[in-house]
C-alpha cells in the first residue's frame, strides 16, 4: 500500500516552504470568506432549492459564498485549476487544483443547525497537499499544510492517541443515495455504535475530518463523497498526524467518494471492523423497495 502523503505530492508539484506558507495563507483567507458570507446567511435564506436527490440541497447562501471564494482564488492564483461544488471546473496550468466547497452542511444550514462550514483544498495530480476548513458558527479554521502542520485558528492540533474501540468516539455519515441502495451505511453505523462509546453523525464531511484531526473524535467513515468535500479535510488529518485509506486500508483514492480517517492507533482496528460488515436486509429498515438488490 502507498499512503497517503501530503509532503511527498507538495515536492512533487516543486512547492518550496515559501509557496506552502503562501498557498496556506490563500486557503484560510478563502474560506473566512466564505465562512463570512454564510453567516450573513445565517437564518434568513432567500431561496432553497433540490438539485434533484432527495436532501441535495442549494441555496442562495452556497451560490454567493462560492462566488466569493472563487473570486479571491482566481485573484490570488490564477494558474491554479479550481474544482468547485456549484460551478463546476476550470482549467489552469499544470497539475494543482483548488477543490472548493462553499457550504459544506447544506441541509443543516437550510434547517438553521448549526454544523457547517467553507472547505478549501489544494491537490497535486488528486493527491491532497493542504486545506482549510472555516467553521464560521465556531469561529474556528481549521487549516494545514506540509512543513508547517496542521492548525485550529492559530494553535496546532494532532490526532487523538485512542487505540481502543471500546473507549472511541467516532463519527460517520449518509450519502444522498443512500435510499436507493444497500450500501448506504447503516449497517456500519449500527456495528461501530454498538463497539465504541458512540458514534455521531455531523451532516457535514469537512467538520467531522476537522475534528478527527484535533483529536475531538477518534475515527471517521463514510462514502458517496465528492472530492471538494475531502480535499481539505483529508489533508488535515494526515498532516495532524493520522492516517486516511480507504475501508480496506489501501492507498486513498479521492475520486472513490469513500474515506476511512482516524489517527494511528485507531487505523487497523477501524478496517478490520468495517470488513465484517454486510449490508442489512432491504426490510429491516423499511424499504422493501430495495429487497434483493445488490449493494
Amino acid at each position: 500500500m502507498k499512503p497517503l502523503n501530503c509532503t511527498l505530492a507538495a515536492e512533487q508539484a516543486g512547492l518550496n516552504n515559501e509557496d506552502l506558507a503562501r498557498l496556506a495563507d490563500v486557503a484560510r483567507k478563502a474560506s473566512e470568506c466564505g465562512g463570512a458570507i454564510l453567516m450573513d446567511h445565517y437564518g434568513h435564506l432567500e431561496s432553497i432549492e433540490s438539485k434533484g436527490r432527495t436532501g441535495d440541497l442549494v441555496t442562495n447562501a452556497d451560490l454567493a459564498a462560492e462566488k466569493c471564494v472563487l473570486e479571491f482564488l482566481q485573484q490570488e492564483t490564477p494558474n491554479i485549476a479550481l474544482l468547485a461544488e456549484e460551478s463546476g471546473s476550470f482549467s489552469g496550468q499544470g497539475s494543482l487544483c483548488w477543490c472548493v466547497d462553499p457550504l459544506d452542511g447544506t441541509t443543516n444550514f437550510a434547517h438553521g443547525y448549526p454544523f457547517f462550514a467553507t472547505s478549501i483544498g489544494l491537490t497535486w495530480r488528486q493527491t491532497p497537499i493542504l486545506g482549510a476548513i472555516a467553521v464560521p458558527f465556531l469561529n474556528e479554521i481549521y487549516w494545514a499544510a506540509p512543513s508547517l502542520g496542521a492548525f485550529c485558528n492559530q494553535k496546532p492540533i494532532k490526532v487523538s492517541s485512542c487505540k481502543s474501540l471500546v473507549d472511541s468516539l467516532l463519527v460517520t455519515g449518509f450519502a444522498y443515495d443512500r435510499q436507493n441502495r444497500l450500501d448506504n451505511n447503516y449497517a456500519e453505523f449500527c456495528w461501530m455504535t454498538h463497539r465504541t462509546r458512540g458514534v455521531r453523525r455531523g451532516g457535514a464531511a469537512a467538520v467531522d475530518m476537522a475534528f478527527v484531526a484535533a483529536g475531538r473524535l477518534d475515527g471517521y467513515w463514510e462514502r458517496g463523497l465528492a472530492p471538494w468535500d475531502l480535499a481539505a479535510g483529508v489533508a488535515l488529518v494526515e498532516l495532524a498526524g493520522g492516517k486516511v485509506t480507504d475501508y480496506r486500508g489501501d492507498t486513498f483514492d479521492l475520486n472513490s467518494g469513500r474515506v476511512l480517517a482516524c489517527p494511528p492507533g485507531m487505523q487497523k482496528l477501524l478496517v478490520d471492523q468495517l470488513s465484517k460488515v454486510k449490508p442489512l436486509e432491504a426490510d429491516s429498515f423499511g424499504a422493501p423497495e430495495l429487497r434483493g438488490m445488490g449493494s
